[in-house]
């Protein structure tokens, strides 16, 4: 009983995250119809830029908000740069194209802060706590509250505010929308930054727990786009389903199997529901009219 509640939570830890990257996929998606492999890249530098900011003597809140604010240009600044002035090539070239600065990022990165790990510290204290036989963190509470947190954010901006209306309005329809006065650009640019701004608070929430690295964007971007794939694209209800699920497959596989076999059982899980619905768990059979 212990063992598997222990592995449940780990499951929902790991999970929210890849829930939080799988948002920032389908956020880009359901504007642009961009896939941004670059998506991981935004969490590795929520968390470094992080690292380097608590570095500098800065206290921890004013880092945190800092840190979202400058992953949230450089998201901006990626859309307007590059991303834009390709938008009439085809989709595997856009994809190719993000796959491109999603390796430039991380060069950069590679230079700036070197190939070691760095140590983020924790948002509370690090004592467990335990509940039933397992032990939980209390930095993988922040991790499932901020997953709630951004789901419900997400929720009230998409279905409460006229910006969010504006978002769907080109999601479904970007003529429709531009002839009732929508940018369909401004809002491509507002997909990309708050994604951006997605992939900065998963980073923030996992330092903590995932030493940091130059290259931790890699894994977590394939999870996260596994867990949109899987949830349904286009789809942000998928995506938090398809995260948790894939993370909860991911733990029990690595506790009552092998660890060593943890992405194998997990990709292996996407592959076998993938064929039997294609367009995932929860999403249409045409995505292009799915959204948040």
């Amino acid at each position: 009983m212990g063992d598997s509640l222990q592995f449940l939570i780990t499951g929902l830890t790991i999970g929210s995250i890849y829930a939080i990257v799988a948002l920032g996929f389908v956020t880009i998606y359901s504007v642009t119809k961009v896939i941004n492999l670059a998506q991981g890249e935004f969490v590795m530098l929520g968390g470094m830029t992080m690292f380097t900011l608590l570095k500098t003597g800065m206290s921890y809140f004013i880092a945190f908000l800092l840190t979202v604010v400058i992953v949230v240009a450089i998201g901006w600044l990626l859309e307007l740069t590059i991303i834009r002035k390709a938008k009439g090539a085809d989709a595997l070239s856009l994809i190719i194209l993000t796959i491109g600065c999603a390796i430039f990022i991380r060069g950069i990165a590679g230079m700036v802060w070197g190939k070691d790990s760095v140590k983020v510290a924790s948002f509370t204290k690090d004592e467990p706590l335990q509940f039933l036989g397992a032990s939980i963190t209390p930095q993988s509470i922040w991790v499932m509250i901020f997953m709630l947190l951004i789901v419900v954010g997400l929720y009230v901006l998409m279905e409460k505010t006229m910006l969010g209306k504006a978002f769907r309005a080109c999601s479904v329809n970007p003529l429709a929308a531009r002839l009732m006065s929508i940018s369909p650009k401004k809002m491509s640019s507002f997909s990309f930054a708050l994604s951006a701004g997605l992939g900065a608070l998963a980073g923030l929430v996992i330092a903590p727990i995932m030493f940091p690295s130059y290259d931790m964007g890699i894994m977590l971007g394939i999870k996260g786009f596994s867990a949109s794939i899987l949830g349904g694209l286009g789809s942000a209800p998928g995506a938090v389903f398809g995260g948790l699920l894939l993370g909860v497959i991911e733990s029990l596989g690595a506790g009552y199997i092998s660890s060593g076999m943890k992405d194998a059982i997990a990709f292996g899980f996407v592959l076998m529901i993938l064929l039997i619905r294609p367009y995932g768990l929860l999403g249409e059979k045409n995505v292009g009219k799915g959204g948040l």
